[in-house]
């Protein structure tokens, strides 16, 4: 591409009227993670959760390119080593000598949308959800990647992880009124400045909004931990079965709310209901464990497992939402870290 035909591309697209972001079972050109290495994020031992990570990274692999950002070229070569003996398809798998804060590559990686032809990232700043962690090194990493790519890229000068929203690909996003609309995100924003936003930046016509999230969610409740698109007409939805347990209030409300969608087209939402697992707990604290954290690569959907039965009550109704396998992964230990697959990872559509 001549600089003149790149120069042409990034003005159209930082000048775009509005972008397209697309749904994550499209095919993928590669996936972006940040390979964990704040200790700090899993107090039970950091070192538990990296046969699991790098199980998620070898089945990821097979099916596209991963780039990975790592602290320093010692650990480059360290996690090298060790995906390699896990059995990642090594040339699939790209090391970037970029430090981050911490793991959560969902919330501050790149957001990936086209614009007259174009692919793009849509650059939103990150505050770690409301300055509740050190964030300025993850606040760089659209950046980063925008120019390893050689991409344009566009700053709405707003506050939003990639957690906090789900696209079907068909002009809908869901999001959650706990998190969006929190004081500690966008504090001179209202309701409709964000629905602005979201509709021109995402290229969305209309937007869903469910109320709180799950329980021990330190994101202030992000719609990836309970209600995921499968299809353009179709979600599923985390429901508590015990009445007495702290989510089972919220997430039926929720539902309700998916009942009484109708689609741009005037067609009903197809609402397809999610177990939790049972619960997880670590030091008297209630962790965010939830099916709905699944990761839709190209080779598989990766969900999250809690060594419980309902993890394959669970898995097969995924994978009746799924043509490609469905494969769980163990994330008990992952998710002392407050997260899971779906938080660690950004895709990046072809």
């Amino acid at each position: 591409m001549t600089d003149l035909i790149r120069s042409k591309a990034r003005h159209e697209f930082e000048q775009a009227a509005s972008y397209t972001m697309p749904p994550e079972w499209v095919p993928h050109e590669a996936t972006w993670l940040s390979y964990p290495h704040a200790a700090y994020t899993w107090p039970g031992g950091i070192e538990h959760i990296f046969d699991a990570y790098n199980e998620f990274v070898r089945i990821v692999s097979t099916g596209e390119k991963v780039h990975i950002l790592l602290q320093d070229k010692a650990a480059v070569a360290r996690i090298g080593t060790a995906l390699t003996a896990a059995g990642a398809v090594m040339a699939n798998i790209v090391l970037h000598d970029v430090p981050t804060n911490d793991a959560w590559c969902r919330d501050h990686g790149p957001c990936f949308v086209f614009a007259g032809g174009h692919k793009g990232i849509v650059n939103w700043g990150f505050n770690a959800w409301g300055g509740k962690y050190p964030y300025t090194l993850d606040d760089q990493v659209p950046g980063y990647v925008a120019r390893y790519l050689d991409v344009p890229q566009v700053h709405p000068g707003l506050i939003m992880e990639g957690g906090s929203i789900e696209v079907n690909g068909d002009g809908v996003l869901m999001t959650t009124e706990s998190c969006l609309l929190n004081p500690n995100r966008n504090p001179p924003c209202s309701r409709t400045d964000l629905d602005i936003a979201m509709r021109r930046f995402y290229g969305v016509r209309q937007i869903i909004w469910l109320g709180d999230g799950i329980a021990g969610d330190d994101t202030d409740g992000h719609i990836d931990d309970m209600t995921r698109f499968v299809s353009p007409a179709r979600v599923v939805t985390a429901v508590e079965q015990d009445p007495s347990d702290v989510n089972y209030a919220p997430l039926r409300h929720n539902r309700e709310i998916l009942r009484r969608v109708r689609l741009p087209d005037g067609a009903p939402l197809e609402v397809v209901e999610l177990p939790m697992p049972d619960p997880v707990v670590y030091d008297g604290q209630r962790l965010p464990a939830s099916y709905a954290n699944f990761y839709i690569a190209n080779a598989a959907v990766i969900m999250p497992t809690f060594r419980c039965e309902r993890d394959a009550v669970a898995r097969d109704i995924l994978q009746g939402c799924f043509e490609r396998p469905v494969i769980g992964v163990d994330a008990y230990n992952i998710i002392q870290g407050l997260g899971s697959f779906h938080c660690l990872s950004r895709q990046e559509p072809q």
